[in-house]
């Protein structure tokens, strides 16, 4: 008799499961008892950006999430534009990141990327004060064209010659995190060579950043757990940890060597402009006192992080984006030659920043490259206080609200019929001016407050390295090669951007 209850039991179960999958026709995750709407996400795990914009979609733009009984997780997802300018500028101040954040993210310490109230507006106006300096900026452009001409251009001329195919997505990651840790910390670990070394930092960030997307998915006790025992994605955390503090240390120590080893500088000196640890390191006016190596650690690793990850990121999906659109390839092409002299037009060419900002269809690619693909695809705050967002939600400190950047630039009905569409025009006016978009509505570089200081410096890198790509070399993406974002807190391509490269110019 029990038995025959037992497999009863069974069969409800079964046919309950059924009933609420068939009647599920508007195609949102299922609430299930206990378990919540796990079964949803880990089945279309393998493609969570494009089901999150489905849901998101059909939901009206904002939508409530809830994982199993025991892991409290409570999302709010929202690509609404009004709820976007509430959260990140009019009621900034009841919208941190949040203690959640800050555990999640620890491997960044306390840097400016992990960091809310006081100390965050204090390490941001230091931030702004040293990357907007004169000097930095002088830095900055001199470095740039530098790493094109002599750290990128022999890397693609190499492959040229040898007519192999080379994957575009590591190429990227290799010259922004060189350039990137020459900007920050002075030293080029050149990582961008036709060896192809491996580079243990560049590895661990990799490692770290897979290990941060898995801690969005589990509960903080499950993850903290695997730390306690060493396994999963926590062992991979743990061995990322030490290079990044080890490397760190190195890179503290030698710059600390070499300013000790100098005399003082004098205005010739830093005619060329100097890298931001070293400016951390010696402008008492601005920093007030002298900063220590845990502070000097999480600032190196915060900035090596978003420099590196975001750029590589945002010129591979530009480029893959521009070898499926000839037109606008055509047209960029077209738009490099006619800002240069006629006898200059058919040459080989290296462009300068200063040049480039005058090209309103370049920068309107990579712009439309960074709404359909932006390099953070989404981005989560913790409410200190009940608040009423504007599309009548109401949150709460035990939720968190997560704004997916990845889904807002597929909204019909913020970006228009043709959102799918890669349109470069889209962000020109009648006037053939490049549109300003507001913030809240194109989130690539955050909005408000938090508004990400690296803009500028990310423009230039990326207009230097299309600019000279587009100019001098044909791109050919491997036929059949699969193209897909990974599941990581930066959109990177699943299996690369394998190419083959030739030279336009002899």
């Amino acid at each position: 008799m029990a038995s025959v209850t037992l497999l009863e039991i069974f069969l409800a179960i079964i046919s309950f499961v059924v009933v609420r999958v068939l009647l599920n026709k508007n195609g949102q995750p299922i609430y299930w008892p206990v378990v919540g709407m796990l079964p949803d996400t880990l089945f279309h795990l393998h493609r969570a950006h494009e089901r999150f914009t489905e849901v998101i979609e059909r939901s009206g733009h904002t939508f409530f999430y809830l994982g199993p009984w025991f892991s409290r997780v409570k999302l709010l997802g929202t690509v609404d534009p009004a709820n976007v300018h509430y959260i990140m500028s009019s009621n900034f101040s009841n919208f941190p990141k949040g203690p959640e954040f800050s555990k999640i993210f620890d491997v960044l310490g306390t840097g400016i990327f992990n960091s809310d109230s006081e100390w965050w507006k204090n390490q941001r106006k230091l931030a702004q004060a040293l990357i907007n300096h004169r000097r930095f900026h002088q830095f900055l452009v001199k470095t740039s064209r530098e790493m094109v001409e002599k750290g990128l251009v022999p890397v693609l001329d190499h492959v040229a010659e040898q007519g192999s195919v080379v994957d575009m997505q590591d190429l990227f990651q290799r010259f922004t995190f060189d350039i990137t840790c020459i900007l920050v910390t002075g030293y080029n670990p050149r990582c961008l060579s036709i060896d192809f070394p491996e580079v243990e930092f560049s590895k661990a960030m990799d490692d770290a950043e897979e290990t941060l997307f898995f801690r969005h998915l589990t509960p903080e006790w499950f993850w903290k757990l695997q730390r306690i025992l060493g396994i999963g994605q926590e062992r991979k955390m743990k061995k990322a940890w030490k290079t990044l503090d080890r490397t760190s240390a190195e890179y503290i120590s030698r710059k600390r060597k070499q300013l000790n080893n100098q005399s003082p500088f004098s205005s010739d000196d830093r005619s060329e402009g100097v890298d931001l640890l070293t400016s951390y390191m010696t402008e008492t006016q601005i920093m007030g006192s002298k900063p220590n190596d845990k502070f000097l650690r999480d600032t190196i690793v915060n900035f090596l992080l978003a420099g590196r990850d975001t750029t590589s990121s945002a010129l591979t999906w530009f480029l893959w984006l521009i070898s499926k659109n000839p037109q606008a390839e055509t047209k960029i092409r077209e738009e490099l030659k006619a800002s240069l002299p006629e006898t200059e037009a058919e040459t080989w060419r290296i462009f300068n920043p200063e040049e480039l900002n005058k090209l309103v269809y370049l920068h309107g690619a990579i712009c439309e490259a960074l709404r359909l693909y932006p390099p953070v695809p989404f981005q989560h705050k913790a409410p200190l206080h009940e608040d009423l967002l504007p599309s009548g939600h109401r949150v709460n400190p035990e939720m968190k609200i997560v704004l997916c950047l990845y889904s807002m630039g597929r909204m019909e009905s913020i970006w228009g019929k043709d959102c799918l569409e890669f349109k470069p025009e889209r962000w020109i006016t009648e006037g053939a001016k490049i549109r300003h978009e507001p913030s809240y509505k194109f989130l690539a570089f955050n909005a408000g407050p938090r508004t990400c200081l690296g803009k500028e410096m990310a423009f230039i890198q990326m207009k230097t390295v299309a600019a000279a790509i587009i100019h001098n070399y044909k791109v050919q993406v491997v036929e059949d090669h699969p193209v897909s974002p990974n599941i990581s807190i930066i959109l990177q391509m699943k299996h690369g951007l394998k190419v083959r490269i030739s030279r336009r110019w002899i």
